[in-house]
């Protein structure tokens, strides 16, 4: 067998006409007469390549489309288009669409698009398939064999299991790096990988943004939309800063959690969702259930395997690594041509102890790039408080969590103020240099009265 195909449109002849034409070229074929059936079918039948016809009943190709990226992100699409209406294709390849058919099409130009579109498909499964044996995420992780050792013997153990995974460590310790790890080191890595920041969505959003709602449940609900549960069917939902979460969507998760069912919001029907939960927090949750902030019954359902990720303060020896790494990185996004950095520099990077972890050191590294003469980074380009900063300071990491907390807090407001001032106060720009969304920058610029 060639490959898979799903066939969407709402035409009984044309869906029998492209069924015969691709079986007889040796595909296996499924076809549906409605873009709500193909964002089901697309995750029940594992489709190589998806034909979604633009003009269907109940949900159109752009948006069924859109509905199956969300879920596939991988997923390679091709939008059937009538004459005239070339301007919609040509949005739908913007979008993420592989190419577009005009209608009505010539059989063999049909089949050639499909062949390139399927041979397409199966370049994407070597390639991710190569990464996986090669043990690469989304983005590598940088450690010595003392630094993190441990941690990624723990993780390629536990990615291979269906264990709840629980990563606990300081803002800035990679968790959601490590989270991506697992799932692509995971049975599950062909499926979606969903994070979702839970500190980060209005407290009046995050039912919804986790359940779904049905149409007509609210005022502005035109329509049903699945929320992560549903999107990340058969993947991993990666819930950072869990210990953000309300009580009365603690609840629901709990139930969630034990039943494997979801309900929308305005709805009855109990949807049954098979996902892999993916936690992780700064906070200790121990401390929190004592103050009455979480639950026990939801801590002990989550806490099934845990990751403890140091900070960078306890694995220094990472630094050379990490700094070569935001190097190369930055060059490339900056358009530098950053080539070294002086001893006396990295010393001062040795010592400080970077209470903002390795998020803080990634923005200290591309502050100095910018700031860099003549393709080198000394210690005058480095931010005052860490060229400032002697061995024998009392270090900002000492103290009990709240005091950690509050100096981290302190650094966050400070790394936000610097990168506005580097940006003229362009949010966009900011939010891209401190690897944060522009709704997680406006949430802390409002925090810290910026």
């Amino acid at each position: 067998m060639k490959g898979k195909i799903l066939i969407a449109d709402d035409e009984p002849r044309i869906r029998k006409i492209m069924t015969l034409l691709l079986s007889q070229e040796g595909y296996e074929v499924k076809s549906v007469e409605n873009g709500k059936a193909a964002v089901a079918e697309a995750t029940l039948f594992n489709p190589d390549v998806i034909l979604l016809d633009q003009q269907m009943p109940i949900m159109n190709g752009t948006e069924a489309l859109d509905k199956i990226r969300l879920m596939r992100p991988n997923q390679v699409m091709m939008l059937v288009t009538a004459f005239g209406t070339i301007s919609l294709a040509v949005d739908a390849v913007k979008k993420g669409a592989y190419d577009f058919i005009e209608k009505p099409f010539d059989n063999d130009d049909l089949l050639l698009k499909v062949k390139r579109a399927m041979e397409h498909s199966h370049l994407k499964g070597e390639l991710h398939q190569l990464k996986k044996r090669l043990g690469e995420g989304e983005r590598p992780i940088i450690g010595s064999e003392g630094g993190l050792r441990m941690v990624m013997e723990q993780m390629n153990r536990v990615a291979r299991t269906e264990a709840t995974v629980f990563i606990h460590g300081e803002s800035g310790t990679g968790k959601e790096l490590i989270a991506r790890a697992v799932h692509v080191r995971s049975k599950r890595s062909e499926k979606p990988f969903i994070a979702i920041n839970c500190g980060a969505i209005p407290l009046s959003l995050i039912e919804n943004e986790l359940f779904g709602h049905e149409k007509g449940a609210f005022t502005d609900a035109k329509e049903a939309q699945p929320g992560i549960f549903e999107q990340a069917e058969e993947g991993t939902l990666f819930l950072d800063e869990i210990g953000e979460l309300p009580m009365d969507a603690q609840v629901k998760l709990l139930r969630v959690l034990e039943e494997r069912k979801v309900t929308r919001i305005g709805g009855t029907k109990q949807i049954p969702v098979n996902v892999r939960i993916v936690a992780a927090t700064n906070r200790n949750l121990e401390e929190e259930v004592k103050q009455g902030n979480f639950r026990l019954d939801l801590l002990y359902r989550l806490n099934v395997f845990t990751l403890e990720l140091p900070p960078l303060r306890e694995r220094k020896e990472d630094i050379p690594l990490l700094t070569d790494f935001f190097i190369r990185k930055h060059n490339e996004a900056l358009n530098l041509s950053v080539k070294s950095i002086t001893p006396a520099a990295m010393d001062k990077l040795c010592i400080y102890d970077w209470p903002g972890n390795i998020r803080d050191l990634e923005n200290a590294i591309q502050s100095a790039m910018i700031l860099s003469l003549e393709g080198t980074i000394d210690v005058q380009q480095l931010p005052v408080r860490v060229k400032g900063y002697e061995q024998n300071d009392i270090p900002l990491s000492l103290g009990d969590n709240n005091d950690i907390r509050e100096v981290n807090a302190q650094v966050e407001k400070e790394l936000i103020q610097e990168t506005l001032r580097k940006f003229a106060g362009n949010r966009t720009l900011t939010a891209e240099a401190l690897n944060i969304s522009r709704k997680t920058l406006f949430n802390k610029m409002k925090k810290y009265g910026l």
